[in-house]
């Protein structure tokens, strides 16, 4: 098992919001089946961090690729196995 931290870069702020819901109720699911660390927006409204838990980074990049912000285009995704330290 391994952290990878997906950075989620804004593309289109006014579509994020209507495809929101869908990316909150796919990590939510997520959440129940223990594959999220931790998950929020930044600060400053650039965009947002998932680090998921996964076996590998194929699996993470799976799980990233399905969240609706990025399907949907609202979102660039950065992915990066993540070390705890």
């Amino acid at each position: 098992m391994a952290y990878y931290a997906a950075i989620l870069h804004m593309i289109d702020a006014e579509k994020n919001m209507e495809v929101r819901p869908q990316h909150i109720e796919y990590l939510n699911e997520l959440d129940r089946k223990g594959k999220v660390f931790a998950r929020g927006p930044f600060a400053d409204g650039s965009g947002g961090l998932v680090v998921y838990i996964a076996d590998t980074f194929e699996e993470a990049l799976s799980l990233a690729e399905n969240d609706p912000h990025v399907v949907h285009r609202v979102r660039r995704l950065e992915l990066k196995e993540w070390n705890i330290l």
